[in-house]
């Protein structure tokens, strides 16, 4: 019998990227703060043999490009986490779009490889999302969560669990254009990692990947590598975003790639969505 296979991906950006940092007063003076989490992240992936998409913010390919090169080396796969990390909603429809090329056009260009997939940063989806990325050159998107409305975050639009054509989420979405949602804990309908790894715990992520496979869903994970190191103490940062992160995140890494799961891209999970639906018309 096949193993089921699951997706960890990374959101590559660094401690600085968050939004509670840029609204912060205070500031540290360390940079690339989450860059040691890379490393830590690739030992992990290494040591069962799987593979994962690294969703990364442009201009690190700028400031670190050499660990873009040893996630390509290691046989993982690098996608677009737009440029600088703004929030597309935030923008107006030319500024999005000098986000998604100008990050496609510089990740190509550091590590030689086709930049097709896509997150936006926390998961805020502007208008006419799926044709602007169809424009710029992009073929999958894995920005949708289909869990309950957070009051203050996200939720409570979409309900789509498996990957996809876009066109099932968005009927307006040009042809061609897979999603690869992010996973909910079933029943509960709230994410299975991120924010909600570390406050719930692993064990809670855990459950959700199983309760996924029973039926017959891919689990699609999601980490970010500052959520692996030790964070500096700055002022204005909210309390919940330095629970369990460091030592305790590492280990759950660990626990989940340990899972009896074959460990895949996001792409190789967008190339399963049917090719009749998703293919160019």
């Amino acid at each position: 019998m096949s193993t089921q296979q699951a997706a960890l991906s990374v959101d590559f950006e660094y401690f600085s990227h968050l939004p509670a940092y840029r609204r912060a007063p205070g500031e540290t003076d360390l940079s690339e703060v989450g860059l040691d989490g890379v490393t830590t992240l690739l030992d992990a992936f290494e040591s069962v043999e799987g593979t994962g998409t690294f969703f990364t913010v442009g201009e690190i390919a700028d400031s670190s490009p050499s660990v873009l090169g040893r996630i390509i080396d290691a046989g993982h796969e690098v996608g677009s986490h737009t440029h600088t990390h703004q929030h597309l909603s935030e923008l107006s429809a030319s500024e999005r779009c000098e986000e998604l090329e100008r990050s496609k056009d510089r990740l190509e260009a550091v590590t030689g490889k086709e930049i097709v997939g896509f997150r936006a940063p926390s998961f805020d989806m502007s208008l006419e999302h799926f044709r602007t990325l169809a424009e710029e050159g992009y073929e999958y998107d894995s920005s949708v969560v289909p869990c309950r409305s957070i009051p203050g975050w996200y939720g409570g639009e979409f309900e789509t669990e498996e990957p996809s054509p876009a066109r099932e989420i968005d009927p307006d979405a040009p042809a061609g254009i897979a999603e690869v949602p992010v996973s909910v804990m079933p029943g509960v309908r709230l994410p299975l990692t991120g924010t909600w790894l570390r406050f719930f715990g692993v064990n809670y992520t855990i459950l959700g990947m199983r309760l996924l496979a029973r039926r017959g869903i891919s689990p699609v994970l999601y980490i970010h590598p500052w959520e692996l190191v030790d964070l500096p103490a700055v002022n204005g940062i909210p309390k919940r975003v330095y629970v369990r992160t460091g030592d305790y995140m590492r280990q759950a890494v660990r626990r989940i790639l340990a899972e009896p799961f074959d460990f895949v891209t996001i792409r190789d999970l967008a190339d399963q969505t049917t090719p009749s639906e998703s293919g160019s018309a």
